[in-house]
């Protein structure tokens, strides 16, 4: 009998832990779920929620933590969160790890909100939240032993799911075992001494050895973008010496129909940190007529996979010093991209614009942290994106000069644009002002360092 009566017990707690307590039955939140990451193995796992106010009672977000609940991949590097787009704002989302043991699951993703997430009325939601998170090295996830995963790309109540609301629970089911532990903050602390990418250009020529062996392509043959039929040309890619410092140059050419445009790439490893270069923008060709729509660059991107792909990423400064794309004059766009298609063209983008001269040198940083994508020119910040904009993978750094399709002059003459890059500089993980950036560049000169990347 006393077995039973604990059988009995034990059926009843597990029952409850799917029902708000009679104290707080105005209080109803279903958790509806759905992924972008449908795959049994993912670089990074997407659990998308929107909560449901289903009780009788206006909740305020902030009182609200769900629970996402996973089993750890091996080796176990830990694991950081991030928000792609959230209709309450990324900024009002957090997101913690913390850890179970002796049940099917023994991790959990919490997310939690800030005061500026608002309410959830009676017979409103939260919208959308689009939330996803990855290992820090970037390896596999398995999600077939995920508790909480389920391969839907359509929203529907999930039990698998929990919500609470201080210490009650509101909605689904827990994994069992122990209880959870003190949630962890998902981020690591800016490390000093952290991973960075620095190069000072000291190369000979475009076919110098060293190039490739420290992750750069100089880029060869065709492809967009640019004048149809262009060619990338690798020796228009050179290394001089302008006033005593080493120098990338993009050196790129056409003659109103034929074209050579160049361009300078590093592998694709690159992801939330400091981006930084010192560039020089040239309003008119070094030779021949001015009038082209040429465009200078420095920018980070994650291959398009498909079209309108998810998880597609650019971060671009465009210098166009005669317009351009229905401009007439100088611009520079700082965009960041959520994706895109080529045939019918549709861009998913955000973008801030100058229209003024940027006609010689430049200091540009970007920082790509804590959900969003802060552009700077010479110090000062012209652009802040965030939400689905914000980078979901690793991204290459490329500099390139091109000619917009449609865009060149009627004139048959020679005629090249140049653009010079003093350095580039990343800093993974931190977020370094201008200032600092600067600091950390003549720390590396002073010392003699040409180049070092241990990202």
């Amino acid at each position: 009998m006393r077995a039973l009566l604990a059988a009995s017990c034990a059926a009843l707690a597990v029952a409850a832990l799917a029902v708000a307590p009679t104290a707080f039955a105005a209080d109803a939140i279903t958790a509806q779920y759905r992924t972008s990451a449908s795959g049994a193995t993912t670089d990074q796992a997407e659990p998308w929620f929107k909560l449901v106010n289903s009780g009788t009672t206006s909740i305020p977000l902030s009182d609200v933590k769900i629970r996402y609940y996973f089993k750890s991949d091996t080796p176990d590097v830990g694991y950081r969160f991030a928000c792609s787009w959230a209709v309450r704002g990324c900024g009002n989302v957090t997101g913690q790890f913390g850890t179970l043991t002796g049940g099917p699951a023994d991790r959990y993703l919490e997310v939690g909100f800030t005061s500026g997430a608002g309410t959830i009325n009676p017979g409103a939601d939260s919208g959308d939240l689009q939330l996803r998170f990855y290992r820090t090295n970037w390896g596999p996830i398995n999600q077939t032993d995920d508790y909480s995963f389920r391969a839907d790309s359509n929203y529907s109540a999930s039990n698998k799911i929990t919500v609470h609301r201080g210490g009650t629970l509101l909605w689904g089911t827990p994994p069992g075992g122990t209880p959870p532990t003190t949630t962890t903050t998902s981020s690591t602390p800016p490390n000093p001494n952290g991973p960075k990418l620095f190069d000072d250009f000291a190369y000979n020529n475009s076919s110098d050895s060293r190039i490739s062996q420290r992750g750069w392509t100089v880029r060869s043959g065709g492809g967009g973008p640019g004048v149809p039929g262009a060619e990338w040309d690798a020796s228009r890619v050179t290394f001089p010496t302008v006033d005593g410092q080493k120098v990338l140059r993009l050196d790129s050419w056409n003659n109103g129909s034929a074209a050579k445009q160049t361009e300078l790439f590093h592998q694709r490893k690159f992801f939330e940190g400091t981006y930084a270069s010192r560039v020089k923008f040239s309003d008119v060709p070094v030779f021949g007529p001015d009038g082209d729509h040429v465009v200078q660059t420095f920018f980070t991107i994650t291959p398009l996979d498909a079209p309108m792909a998810p998880n597609y990423g650019e971060i671009d400064f465009e210098y166009l010093p005669n317009g351009g794309w229905g401009e007439q004059g100088n611009i520079m766009y700082e965009t960041t991209w959520e994706t895109y298609q080529n045939e019918p063209w549709v861009a998913d983008n955000i973008h801030n614009e100058q229209r003024v001269s940027y006609n010689g040198w430049h200091d540009l940083v970007f920082q790509v942290a804590n959900g969003r994508v802060k552009y700077y020119i010479d110090g000062v910040l012209v652009a802040d994106h965030g939400d689905k904009y914000y980078p979901e993978t690793p991204m290459s750094i490329n500099f390139n000069l091109w000619f917009i399709s449609g865009g060149l002059q009627g004139s048959s003459a020679e005629r090249a644009y140049q653009q010079e890059v003093d350095y580039v500089y990343f800093a993974k993980d931190q977020v370094l002002s201008p200032a600092q950036v600067k600091t950390a560049v003549q720390d590396y000169r002073n010392a003699g360092v040409t180049h070092t990347d241990n990202v």
